[in-house]
C-alpha cells in the first residue's frame, strides 16, 4: 500500500462521529408524504376533539383546516394515499375513480386492503387512545305513537312554508331543547324528550328521543345529534308568532303585558350601513307596528325607517325587565354612536347591538328556561359560551 492510500485509510478510520459515512438519500416523495401524513392528523385530532369536521368559523386555525381537508377531498392522489389513516371516513366525499368491474377493484388495492392476511385485517392503527364508546349505537326503530308527534311535525313544515318559521344553521348544542324542530339531512325531526344530562370529561351528553317526520324515532345522544347537524342539518326557528311565557300554557285568565321586538335599520348613513349584525332589541306595551311608524323621527330608532324583524308577546312578566337582561348579555356589544335629532340636540341610543339574528333568539330562549346565568356573549367570536 503506497503512502498516499496509507493517508486516505487512516482518514476514513479516524472518524469517530461518522461525519464521512455515507448515508441513504432521503426522497423528496417521501417527505412529502410524511407531511401530508402529519398534516391530515391534525385534522383527525381537530375531529376527536371536537366531534366535528373544522369549518369555516372564527378561529383562523380551524379555517385553515377546513381548507386543508377541502383540498384533500379534491386530491385523488392525496386521498389514496390517506385512506388507510382515516379512522374517522373524513374523506367519504373525496374524488373517486369510476369502478367498472370487480377486477378493477382488485387491482387498484394499493394498499392491501383485500388480501386475507387476518393480523392486517384485526389490527387497530391510529386510533386514538382512551376513546370512551357508548353502550349502545342508537338506530331508527317504528315510532308507535306517532300519531301523537304527527300533527306537530305538520304544522311545523307548513309554517317553514308560510314563512312564520325560518331554517338557520346549526350553531353549538345548546340549540337542542325539547320541542324544537330540526332539519336532518332534509328529514324534519321533533325533540320529544330529553334524558338526564351528565358531564363527561367536561363535556354535556344525554341521551335524546327524537322523532322523524318519516313515522320513526331514535334515542341518538345529545353530542351525536349535534355533530350530525353541524355536517348535514338545520335548525328550525320558533313560530314567528311565539309567545314568551314560561311553557306557552296561556288562557284567558293570563294577562298580556308587552311586546319585546327585534328590528334591523333601514339607516343610509354609511357608518351604519357598513355594520352587519346590527339589531335594536327594545319592547313596547302598544303594538309594535304602532310603536315604530314614526321611527324616522326619532332618535332612539337612528332618525330612519326599520324593519321588523321579530315581535315576541309577553304574557305574566315585565317585558322591560326583559329587555334590559337581554341589554346587559349583549352590553359589550352595544351600538356607540351620537345621533342628531331635528332640533340638532345629541343622542347616543343604548338599544343598538352586533350580534348575529340567530344569536339574539337563542340569547332569548336562555332567558325564558332559566339558564341564561351559566352563558355569556363573547362579543369578538359573536358567539355565546359557557362562563
Amino acid at each position: 500500500m503506497d503512502s498516499n492510500s496509507q493517508k486516505l485509510k487512516e482518514i476514513f478510520e479516524d472518524d469517530p462521529y461518522d461525519l464521512l459515512e455515507i448515508k441513504p438519500k432521503i426522497t423528496q416523495a417521501k417527505s412529502e408524504d410524511s407531511r401530508l401524513i402529519d398534516s391530515f392528523n391534525e385534522i383527525m385530532d381537530f375531529y376527536y376533539q371536537y366531534n366535528r369536521e373544522p369549518d369555516l368559523g372564527a378561529d383562523i386555525s380551524e379555517r385553515t383546516l377546513y381548507y386543508r381537508l377541502k383540498a384533500i377531498r379534491e386530491n385523488k392522489e392525496k386521498t389514496n394515499l390517506l385512506l388507510k389513516y382515516d379512522s374517522y371516513n373524513l374523506l367519504d366525499e373525496a374524488v373517486e375513480d369510476d369502478v367498472k368491474s370487480i377486477d378493477e377493484i382488485f387491482s387498484n388495492d394499493y394498499f392491501g386492503i383485500l388480501n386475507c392476511e387476518a393480523d392486517d385485517v384485526f389490527e387497530l392503527k391510529h386510533v386514538p387512545k382512551e376513546t370512551t364508546m357508548p353502550e349502545y349505537v342508537a338506530s331508527r326503530k317504528k315510532c308507535t305513537d306517532f300519531e301523537k308527534y304527527e300533527p306537530l311535525l305538520k304544522e311545523c313544515q307548513l309554517d317553514i312554508k308560510s314563512g312564520k318559521r325560518r331554517l338557520k344553521p346549526f350553531k353549538n348544542e345548546q340549540q337542542i331543547e325539547k320541542g324544537y324542530f330540526f332539519i336532518l339531512k332534509g328529514v324534519l325531526l321533533y325533540i320529544a324528550d330529553i334524558g338526564e344530562r351528565e358531564s363527561i370529561k367536561g363535556k354535556i351528553n344525554a341521551r335524546l328521543r327524537c322523532i322523524f317526520e318519516n313515522g320513526t324515532e331514535s334515542d341518538m345522544l345529545l353530542r351525536s345529534l349535534s355533530a350530525e347537524l353541524y355536517k348535514n342539518g338545520r335548525r328550525v326557528t320558533e313560530h314567528s308568532d311565539r309567545l314568551l311565557d314560561n311553557f306557552y300554557n296561556i288562557t284567558d285568565e293570563d294577562r298580556e303585558s308587552g311586546y319585546i321586538y327585534i328590528l334591523k335599520t333601514k339607516s343610509d348613513r354609511p357608518e351604519i350601513k357598513v355594520i352587519e349584525n346590527l339589531y335594536k332589541i327594545g319592547y313596547s306595551r302598544i303594538p309594535v307596528e304602532e310603536r315604530v311608524k314614526n321611527a324616522e323621527q326619532e332618535p332612539t330608532y337612528l332618525m330612519a325607517p326599520v324593519s321588523i324583524i321579530s315581535v315576541y308577546k309577553c304574557y305574566n312578566m315585565n317585558p322591560q325587565k326583559f329587555e334590559q337582561l337581554l341589554h346587559n348579555f349583549f352590553g359589550n356589544s352595544c351600538l356607540n354612536i351620537d345621533i342628531y335629532d331635528r332640533n340638532g340636540l345629541r343622542h347616543t341610543p343604548r338599544e343598538w347591538f352586533v350580534a348575529d339574528l340567530s344569536i339574539i333568539e337563542e340569547a332569548i330562549q336562555l332567558i325564558i328556561s332559566g339558564k341564561i346565568v351559566a352563558y355569556k356573549y363573547d362579543s369578538l367570536q359573536q358567539i355565546i359560551i359557557e362562563k
